[in-house]
């Protein structure tokens, strides 16, 4: 049996309806309307509250007859905290839907807020773990629009949100299927003004989305598809939208890819999403970060498993010899472009965390979707050699 047998049989969930293009957030009133939203919540984070477009959009829903109000109580990190007390604002403000505006933290945010708004448990109860979703009261779950302010996460194609428990240092992803979002309006203005840092962090978040998604076992043709293509598009565009910030077609590729990226991992992530999910929970890094920074060292430890595979990836993104070998090559020049460190100690890893976040990363959900297993020593080696930099074979 060879490492591309697999069983062929699967369970397929695709995305919903997606509006792309410069200028269409202008269609968001129109959009509350045909979903029968009357009273929308705008939930983002605080730094995207401060930005031009939050008060325009706010002003455009007020100016339809819409009763809007704007809660941006939102962390980097999103956490249970964030979560209740949007609840609350949408309970006591009469909110009949959610409009989630910004990057994966109010994306997810937003998500939540109106999953949890409606129940009458603790949001833990939710973790995406065995059966729990079907804990969820569904008749309370409230329709979101999804408005992506950046390029990375997919958050605003995807039924999940990722919140932090500080008590635990626990990343949590919180799942139901009526948490997809009913509509999604990606308008690549919106995301022009990203500085450049964060548009290399949160392209190279979508690339890893799709890299990972590529690398996971099990029988899934349109995921490794779509994740194929979304890793060319990155490969394309993301410099040309790190390097001229107001070029709209790059932006829009990159949208677009980030939406491929989370309709992808549907299939599976793996160990980097393992390693980043602590990381964000221990010490507030940012998750794309995270996830540039610890792709090389996973995709070492996993060679064995996705040696084939990276034939078909290296010939699709037009390498020479391709392979292993010259897709690694290829990973950490296009880092290098974007000043990707090669240390975990940017994201604040400490030596004597190690063990704890060893032991987070193996509980993590990502984990089932890596390519071979990884035991929890295994983990804190990955740990070891990403804060030391040590690109040596595994």
């Amino acid at each position: 049996m060879t490492s591309e047998q697999v069983n062929f049989s699967a369970n397929w969930n695709y995305p919903t309806a997606v509006r792309v293009g410069a200028g269409r957030i202008r269609e968001l009133a129109g959009l509350c309307g045909q979903f029968g939203i009357t009273k929308p919540l705008v939930v983002t984070d605080r730094g995207t509250a401060g930005l031009p477009f939050t008060a325009e959009i706010v002003t455009q829903l007020a100016q339809a007859g819409l009763g809007a109000a704007l809660f941006d109580a939102v962390d980097s990190n999103p956490t249970v905290t964030n979560v209740e007390d949007g609840a609350v604002a949408f309970r006591q403000g009469g909110h009949d839907g959610v409009v989630a505006l910004g990057g994966g933290s109010g994306l997810d945010a937003g998500k939540a807020i109106a999953l949890y708004a409606g129940q009458d448990r603790p949001l833990r109860d939710f973790e995406d773990a065995g059966d729990n979703w079907l804990r969820v009261n569904e008749a309370g779950v409230s329709p979101v629009i999804a408005v992506p302010t950046t390029a990375g996460t997919g958050s605003e194609v995807g039924r999940a949100s990722v919140i932090t428990f500080p008590d635990t240092h626990e990343k949590k992803i919180i799942f139901h299927p009526k948490m997809l979002p009913v509509a999604v309006l990606s308008d690549p203005e919106l995301t022009v003004g990203l500085p450049a840092g964060l548009t290399a962090a949160t392209g190279l978040d979508a690339f890893t989305h799709c890299f990972e998604a590529y690398c996971a076992p099990g029988y899934h043709p349109m995921a490794d598809g779509i994740a194929l293509e979304g890793m060319r598009l990155i490969k394309e565009w993301l410099p040309v939208a790190y390097n001229e910030p107001g070029h709209i077609e790059a932006r829009t590729h990159m949208l677009v890819a980030a939406s491929m990226g989370a309709t992808a991992f549907q299939k599976g992530l793996g160990a980097v999403h393992a390693l980043s999910h602590p990381v964000g929970a221990f010490y507030g890094a940012h998750h794309g970060l995270a996830n540039a920074v610890f792709l090389p060292f996973v995709m070492l430890r996993n060679r064995p498993a996705i040696e084939e595979r990276m034939i078909r990836l290296g010939a699709f993104l037009g390498l020479e010899n391709p392979g292993f070998d010259s897709v690694f090559e290829w990973v950490m020049d296009f880092r290098r472009q974007f000043d990707i460190p090669n240390t975990a100690d940017v994201l604040g890893v400490r030596e004597e965390d190690i063990p704890a976040l060893a032991t987070a990363a193996e509980a993590d959900p990502s984990i089932g979707g890596n390519p071979c297993s990884i035991s929890r020593e295994g983990l804190a080696d990955l740990f070891h050699k990403a804060l030391a930099g040590d690109l040596s074979p595994a």
